[in-house]
């Protein structure tokens, strides 16, 4: 029942500090949300602002009198709703266009001046208001909205007509926003259509272009709290905060769930706009560079008009997913029963039956909750009580077979003290061959050396020197230094042939871990305490000679007594220095884990906090050793450690750093990884540890986008950018990033040292603040 209850305390501690089981219940509902056999609503149809309409129309965004051509398309065939997720107005003027409305001005005065209108007085002013017409764009955009009744746009679009004085929002059908809300693991799922303020906020995008499909407007849609969001009378399912898990369909055939059309095919006429005729026509963008992909279940990159199709689609048929407020019961209640079965039952039963049964819950429990998916449309959490069923069971199982193997090596050594005996009680009645037959089946140990060496000393009595010689061999393959055993053994094994232990100094030295900066690293064992250590290593004799050797030796050991003064949690334990036949070594901390290398690509990304979280303790270690006066100078991934099951981060590799007192700092010397380098440091100057907090800021960035700031085709061209161009944006890279952490990355990337952070407990601080003040949809991402 003990162990029972420490693993069920034991699986919700980890779900309740880690990420793990989340992830395997979001890995699941993927898969089972994917699985169905819906098909999507054949209202829909999407039309693509691609690369193919970009290179023939001209760059985005384009001008207003294409877009109102496009709506005058789609409003003559009588589309019930046209939706753009991606809509970009720039007010445009014609040059001439003053110049018609400076005349228009002139007629008007000279009609209210009493002259009497001529023929030409009339048709001159016709003429000019046709040209008003024609040259003014923003207005014809306004026009084509007013006339379709039915465009829907997002709200960062709301801009006012520069010459008509009117708001696009206002001509339009619908403001309502995209609501592409993204899981901690960048997987959008969930759609928030209608916030509980509903007052206060607009409708989101689906919902208004269903709306408008249905010749409805805001007005008609109202929140059910906890039930569902209706559409006149559609009723769509939610949970409590009116939030949506859309279906993504799955293509058919090798082809998308929707065809997506492009604009120019449309607007040039290869498409007849008569195949929108009746539908709800969503229109984004989707050219490489210029729209934003979504990743959502089944479909790792989907451009926003693509995934508004699913999410329409979903609302006009019905297929939407939701979590009932009772869903978290199911879940407790399943996780009780799961644990009275492994405190009260499991114990109880045979491994076979044990087994057997687990089986059978597992998958009722994972059944149940794909069953419920693809057939009610309810999402309930059962990854939990499965995790904790399954290590519950592991636990019981690996307690069963411990047990095994002691009471099995309870019987072996009831057994072999009964060989042992046995052999005393036959060497006693001078039976001493049989004896030997007797010691030789018990394991070896202290007491039985000493038992052999007694028999070997009788059998040299009764002058059997050929079975005391056998008698000296069997000792010898367990303990060779046993009192006189290498002088009896000595004609026979030589010393010479004695096994040899290899050594580093007094480490022995187990195996080769890999190549280094300063040389090839081992893994090593200080024989002294037991304690495991990593051995770096520089055959410095083979890399200098004469004077030179002295000055790297005198530099070596000096490095190895400034990384040794370092004590911090977060930095790698220096233990001891030496030299071995020319070798050069350093035996340090043995660290488990791997460096942040891996974690530097857009597809192995770290969640935001856990990067803030790491970064943040590297900034501590590295203010920590800016006070003992010691620069790291080479800050970067892969000095960086990170052991995710145990959290812990360590900085290793002060194999360049310096003591930077004034007295001993050398400028015009260039140390480091040129990507990671400061300004200053890559100018040769003098550097103090602000520039450790720029390689920090570095990192950082490519922690968080899995590219560098600054990049060349050669050193010359990435050290000119590193001196004189400024680090982009990381939103512009990754949008859903909060802007203050935007903010600290460019801070700590300033060209100037005093414009950074001055030490690394503040940027510590900075980043802590960061985290524990930003939203899910800022963080967790």
């Amino acid at each position: 029942m003990f162990l029972g209850l420490s693993t069920l305390i034991a699986v919700i501690a980890l779900h309740a500090t880690t990420d793990l089981i989340g992830a395997l219940e979001r890995r699941f509902y993927d898969f089972a949300s994917t699985s169905t056999s819906r098909q999507p609503s054949s209202q829909l149809a999407v039309i693509a602002i691609d690369a193919q309409s970009i290179a023939s129309i001209g760059r985005w965004p384009w001008p207003p009198d294409i877009q109102a051509r496009m709506i005058e398309r789609l409003a003559a065939v009588k589309a019930k709703s046209i939706v753009y997720t991606d809509f970009v107005f720039e007010p445009e003027s014609d040059r001439g266009l003053r110049f018609i409305r400076d005349i228009k001005t002139v007629l008007a005065v000279a009609a209210e001046a009493g002259s009497a209108p001529s023929v030409a007085h009339a048709q001159l002013t016709q003429l000019v208001a046709e040209a008003e017409v024609a040259l003014d764009t923003d207005a014809r955009l306004v026009r084509s909205f007013r006339s379709a009744a039915n465009v829907v746009i997002p709200p960062s679009n709301s801009v006012a007509g520069q010459q008509t004085g009117e708001a696009l929002p206002t001509a339009a059908a619908g403001v309502g926003p995209l609501n592409l809300v993204p899981d901690v693991d960048g997987v959008v799922r969930q759609v928030p259509l209608l916030l509980i303020d509903a007052n206060k906020t607009p409708p989101s995008m689906a919902l208004l272009a269903v709306a408008t499909g249905l010749h409805l407007t805001a007005a008609d849609i109202k929140l059910n709290p906890g039930a569902s969001v209706q559409i006149g009378t559609l009723r769509v399912k939610t949970d409590s905060a009116g939030r949506m898990l859309p279906q993504f369909y799955k293509g058919r055939q090798g082809k998308p769930a929707f065809a997506v059309d492009s604009f120019d095919d449309v607007l040039t006429g290869k498409i007849p706009a008569s195949r929108y005729a009746d539908k709800i026509v969503v229109i984004g963008v989707t050219a490489a560079g210029v729209g934003t992909p979504f990743a959502v279940p089944g479909l790792p990159a989907l451009s926003s008009a693509e995934a508004m199709a699913h999410i329409t689609s979903s609302i006009l048929n019905g297929h939407g997913f939701v979590q009932p407020v009772w869903a978290l019961w199911v879940t407790l209640a399943a996780l009780l029963l799961v644990g009275v079965y492994l405190m009260v039952l499991l114990p109880r039963l045979p491994s076979s039956a044990a087994a057997t049964l687990t089986l059978l819950l597992l998958i009722a429990l994972l059944g149940a909750e794909f069953g419920l998916l693809t057939g009610a449309t309810l999402w309930l959490n059962m990854v939990l009580p499965t995790a904790l069923l399954l290590i519950g069971h592991l636990a019981f199982m690996s307690k069963r077979v411990l047990l095994n193997k002691v009471d099995s090596a309870k019987s072996a050594e009831t057994l072999a003290e009964t060989d042992r005996m046995m052999g005393l009680a036959l060497q006693g009645q001078g039976q001493l061959d049989m004896a030997f037959e007797r010691f030789r089946r018990a394991p070896m140990g202290d007491a039985l050396m000493g038992d052999l060496y007694a028999l070997a000393l009788d059998f040299e009595r009764r002058r059997q020197f050929n079975t005391a010689e056998a008698v000296y061999q069997h000792m010898a393959a367990y303990n060779q230094d046993y009192k006189d055993l290498k002088s009896k053994l000595s004609p026979v094994v030589p010393l010479s042939e004695a096994v040899k232990t290899d050594l580093l100094g007094r480490y022995q030295v187990a195996r080769e871990l890999g190549k280094g900066a300063m040389g090839v690293v081992y893994l090593g064992k200080d024989p002294k305490i037991g304690r495991i250590v990593a051995i770096k290593t520089m055959a410095l004799s083979e890399e200098f000679a004469g004077r030179a050797l002295v000055d790297a030796r005198e530099r070596f050991f000096r490095e190895a007594e400034t990384a040794g003064r370092l004590q911090h949690q977060n930095i790698v334990t220096i233990f001891d220095a030496g030299e071995d036949h020319g070798l050069a070594y350093i035996a340090m901390e043995f660290l488990k884990g791997k460096d942040l290398t891996c974690f530097c690509t857009t597809e192995q990304l770290l969640p935001v906090p856990v990067v803030l979280s790491i970064v943040a303790r590297v900034a501590e270690a590295l203010g920590y050793a800016h006070g003992l006066h010691v620069v790291h100078r080479d800050i970067k991934p892969a000095n960086i450690m990170f052991d995710l099951e145990s959290d812990t981060v360590k900085v290793t590799d002060f194999g360049i750093a310096r003591i930077t007192d004034s007295s001993r700092t050398k400028t015009g010397l260039v140390l480091g990884t040129p990507s990671f380098m400061s300004p200053e440091q890559l100018a040769g100057k003098k550097v103090d540890g602000r520039s450790d907090l720029y390689s920090l800021g570095v990192t950082l960035f490519q922690l968080l986008t899995g590219v560098l700031p600054f990049r060349g085709d050669s050193m010359a061209e990435l050290m000119q950018k590193i001196a004189s161009d400024d680090a982009p944006d990381i939103r512009s890279i990754r949008p859903e990033l909060p802007q203050n952490l935007a903010s600290l990355v460019t801070r700590s990337l300033s060209k100037r040292p005093e414009a950074r952070h001055q030490d690394g407990g503040q940027f510590a601080s900075d980043l802590r603040a960061v985290l524990s003040g930003g939203t899910a949809i800022d963080l967790e991402i």
